[in-house]
């Protein structure tokens, strides 16, 4: 799979994913031959800046009806909040804002299982929409792994939405940098608090909304100056906005940069319980699919391997079968693997893996049948 500029794509190029208008309508499906220039051009008028195409003997990625329906909604829920967002900044009023948090609570906050978390691919002008979308999608479903009321999770997701509103001040690669120097963190900061008297008017009657903006901003701005951080005193949705947010700015796709594993990420989080409740962290990790059956890793001895069992118990030590010599390592049983880890995973930009499982089983293993293959 491939990332190509649109102003790059060539007749005969096939979509590896569907595009969607605003309104979730399909527009061309995955596999979509792009015929002729007329096709070409339909997709250049749609604003987007480029799109995954399919190298030429490629089979078209596993989707299931879930991860179809996700791509769809995150395309949808982008265009709703990004004109919400114009409206409160214009207005200092809310109007379709309670329905879009409804609406996001509705699809991902009371989910009985975890989900494929597919990152789509952004641009520094569609940033901040997309990432305050993913964080509301996150928290949502943090909140409700922690079994958190309807207000508070409500709560979260709105804060997730509106945190960032006053960053669409600032200049659009600023927006998006992953690493910023100390003179751009104070630059963007200050953007930041500049917008929280549009939220105080748009959310009077909800105070906390402004409040758990503000202390995961400060957090964060902590955390990333290596301050000293402190979180006890702070509320849970500033936390929970603290950890989807870290979660998707590092793990987001860019066209000019290679995203940080989920691994690596969660991994971060759980060395730094100083700046990362780990409550929240476990409702994180009890949410999405990350080192699920067919996932490819590499271990801390440099070997090669396969997931073949999630491990509910500590996601980080799956049983895997190495790609040099076959053999079945159970990572949970620490008496006998204790010093063996999985450094990273290794893994394609659209987050699905394939694993053939009857290959597997006729070597005598017992594998998980992931839902998404």
């Amino acid at each position: 799979m491939l990332f190509i500029k649109c102003d790059e794509l060539k007749p005969g190029m096939r979509l590896a994913k569907p595009i969607y208008n605003k309104k979730g309508v399909l527009l061309y499906d995955r596999a979509t031959v792009l015929k002729d220039q007329q096709s070409i051009e339909n997709i250049r008028s749609f604003g987007l800046i480029g799109v995954f195409i399919l190298e030429p003997a490629e089979p078209v990625p596993p989707m299931t009806q879930e991860d179809i329906e996700f791509e769809r909604f995150q395309t949808v829920m982008y265009n709703e909040i990004m004109d919400e967002l114009a409206y409160i900044l214009k207005t200092h009023k809310q109007d379709r804002f309670p329905n879009i948090c409804a609406q996001i609570i509705k699809n991902y906050g009371n989910l009985r299982k975890k989900i494929n978390f597919q990152q789509g691919l952004r641009s520094n002008e569609d940033y901040i929409y997309k990432h305050s979308l993913n964080v509301a999608i996150l928290a949502a479903m943090i909140a409700h792994s922690m079994n958190l009321s309807l207000a508070d999770q409500n709560e979260a997701v709105m804060a997730a939405v509106i945190h960032d509103i006053g960053k669409l001040s600032l200049d659009p690669t600023l927006q998006a940098k992953p690493r910023c120097t100390n003179e751009e963190l104070l630059m963007i900061d200050a953007h930041e608090m500049a917008g929280y008297p549009v939220i105080d008017e748009a959310f009077t009657f909800l105070p906390n909304i402004k409040r758990a903006c503000n202390q995961a901003r400060k957090i964060l701005l902590d955390y990333w100056q290596n301050e000293d951080v402190q979180i006890q005193k702070t509320l849970l949705t500033a936390r929970i906005l603290v950890v989807a947010g870290i979660f998707d700015k590092e793990t987001a796709v860019r066209s000019e940069d290679s995203p940080v594993s989920e691994v690596l990420v969660i991994r971060r989080m759980m060395q730094r319980s100083d700046v990362f409740d780990q409550r929240v962290v476990k409702g994180l990790i009890d949410s999405i699919n990350i080192l699920a059956p067919g996932s490819s890793v590499e271990l801390n001895t440099g070997e090669k391997a396969l997931v073949i069992r999630t491990n509910e118990e500590d996601f980080l030590r799956p049983t895997v079968l190495s790609f040099r010599d076959n053999s079945i390592i159970d990572l949970s049983n620490r008496s006998a693997y204790g010093e063996l880890e999985i450094m990273d995973i290794m893994k394609t930009m659209d987050n699905r893996y394939v694993m053939d499982t009857a290959k597997v089983k006729a070597l005598g293993i017992s594998v998980e049948e992931p839902e998404y293959v």
